[in-house]
């Protein structure tokens, strides 16, 4: 028998410790179930029952303090959808690992999710087991990819936020296109 010295792989309590989720459902009940069940596990989990609040929780991240390291994110929410939510964020380069979770469960459903920028894709109604699965594996990709969240960068009273392709003078957010964010993140590098 060849015996082999693989290093120790961290368990899935291991990789959870300080990982934040935000779940983003607007059915209670289901939302409630999801933040327990994570909890449980060992997550920090946040919530929101709808996409604009998700939306301004991502791009708050330096006045909460916290920064999400998954997102699992229902497609019919309230003001902000949840494929319109996934587009933007993919838009604005933020790397982090999205998860729908949908009652939309056809293929076009499935396949749209992940074209616009969703990593995994389960429909509803899900497994609670297999949900947790997939946020261990989804995170464990993310620790073996070596993504950690990009830090802020300052230049005087310039801060840039590049996971959230933002930028503020003296605290106050500057709207910049895509072009004009990465030319300032170049001459501040």
């Amino acid at each position: 028998m060849l015996a082999l010295d693989i290093p120790h792989s961290p368990s899935g309590s291991e990789l959870t410790k300080a990982k934040q989720v935000l779940v983003v459902e607007d059915e209670e009940l289901i939302r409630e179930m999801i933040v327990l069940a994570l909890e449980e596990e060992g997550y920090e989990v946040f919530s929101a029952a709808d996409g604009a609040t998700a939306l301004t929780m991502l791009q708050d991240t330096d006045q909460t303090g916290y920064s999400v390291d998954l997102l699992i994110l229902d497609l019919m929410l309230p003001q902000v959808n949840g494929l319109d939510l996934c587009r933007l964020l993919r838009y604005r380069g933020n790397p982090i690992p999205i998860l729908i979770l949908s009652a939309k469960a056809s293929e076009t459903d499935r396949v749209l999710g992940l074209e616009v920028g969703a990593d995994d894709y389960l429909t509803k109604p899900f497994s609670m087991r297999e949900l947790i699965a997939r946020c261990r594996a989804l995170i464990r990709r993310q620790h073996l990819n070596g993504m950690t969240p990009t830090p802020v960068q300052q230049f005087r009273e310039i801060k840039l936020y590049p996971q959230e392709c933002r930028v503020t003078v003296r605290g106050e957010d500057v709207n910049l296109s895509p072009k004009e964010f990465r030319l300032l993140e170049l001459f501040i590098n």
